[in-house]
């Protein structure tokens, strides 16, 4: 089920989003290359410490969090997607590790 929902997800930004880079482009020094920013994480940080109950066991945790990422503000992750693609290109530019595989 993971590699079939992956599946879909690189299909899916390959179809809409022109400048999507894909996994052979992907450089691979640079593992701290996360698309979720501080900003994205900040914000589920703080809406966790705002539960009136911590989640007990790990499948609670995961409810929790799967409804604070369905509240947080759309804009705020428009905005990180935005940043991430800058973040990519310039690591790519910079010689991050990234190569190109020889045919």
């Amino acid at each position: 089920m993971f590699k079939l929902k992956c599946y879909l997800i690189f299909n899916w930004l390959w179809a809409n989003c022109l400048d999507f880079i894909t996994k052979d482009q992907w450089p691979p020094n640079s593992p701290d290359l996360n698309p979720m920013n501080c900003d994205v994480w900040g914000a589920m940080l703080e809406a966790y410490r705002k539960l009136k109950t911590q989640p007990k066991t790990i499948a609670q945790l995961k409810v929790e969090l799967q409804v604070i990422w369905g509240n947080l503000p759309q804009g705020l992750i428009d905005k990180a997607v935005k940043n991430f693609s800058k973040r990519l290109k310039a690591c790519v530019g910079d010689g991050g590790g990234h190569f190109e595989h020889s045919q």
